[in-house]
């Protein structure tokens, strides 16, 4: 069985066929799936989700790309949202500097306060870093505690800077992209990682691997990044899938284990 640990089925990207689709996901072995929230549209969405699939649960947060929705009221829905049962954890949030929009103070800004929110809600955080390794850790940093934990989702650094984040207790997300022929960092990083520090995530509809790059991505793609990762790691696809499952519910504390749920 299988823990996608960051989706998007709130995209519209499933609108013609994301009911068929979540239905089957347990059939081919997608235990449990957590979807992310980006925009504030997508966390209202992402909330019905979870209260239609048992199996599905949420983080609340605002990508980096989308802080400049934000004001205190809605930062105040968000905090609200977290209270929910099955909201398992803040994100996804963080610093995106591949564009120059928003800015980076703003980001910067809403980044720390969602932070604080984790903190304040005893949630992980699920981060969202690209092209901004260096403002990530310092901001980690500063308000790191030895209560505070969460995921680099769709891990892009060095093992250097891997390094870093395993000396704060964070996990490590990995998707399609370690399927890519490019992606010699990314396995370089992922043989350095710790297996048990590790979780398996799609990030779909983005980041299909290979053979179905450029595709739509969904859950149901996972087993190829199982074979990859077992692959760079040197154990067998079944040890992937078990250590990574009790990763995910180790973090994640709030999703009930297969057979205990309510």
């Amino acid at each position: 069985m299988l823990f996608d640990t960051h989706t998007h089925y709130d995209d519209e990207a499933f609108d013609e066929d994301r009911e068929p689709l979540l239905t089957s996901l347990p059939a081919h072995g997608i235990a449990k799936v957590i979807n992310a929230g980006a925009t504030l549209a997508s966390n209202e969405k992402t909330i019905r989700l979870m209260q239609e699939y048992p199996f599905l649960y949420g983080a609340i947060g605002i990508h980096p790309e989308g802080v400049k929705e934000l004001n205190e009221e809605k930062y105040q829905w968000l905090k609200e949202q977290c209270g929910l049962e099955k909201a398992v954890a803040v994100g996804e949030i963080g610093l995106d500097y591949y564009w120059d929009e928003p800015e980076k103070e703003l980001q910067k800004y809403w980044f720390n306060r969602q932070l604080k929110l984790a903190k304040e809600m005893n949630l992980p955080v699920i981060i969202h870093s690209r092209e901004a390794a260096k403002d990530t850790i310092d901001m980690l940093r500063q308000e790191w505690t030895e209560t505070m934990t969460g995921v680099i989702h769709c891990y892009s650094y060095t093992k250097e800077s891997a390094q870093i984040f395993l000396e704060m207790g964070f996990y490590f997300g990995i998707g399609g992209v370690i399927t890519f022929k490019n992606a010699r960092k990314l396995k370089e990083a992922a043989a350095y990682i710790p297996i048990d520090k590790i979780l398996l995530e799609t990030d779909c509809p983005y980041l299909a691997p290979v053979p179905y790059r450029g595709k739509r991505n969904s859950s149901l793609y996972l087993p190829g990044v199982v074979q990859e990762l077992a692959a760079v790691k040197g154990i067998t696809p079944r040890e992937v899938e078990e250590v990574t499952m009790e990763n995910a519910y180790r973090l994640f504390t709030k999703v009930p284990r297969l057979g205990t749920e309510r």
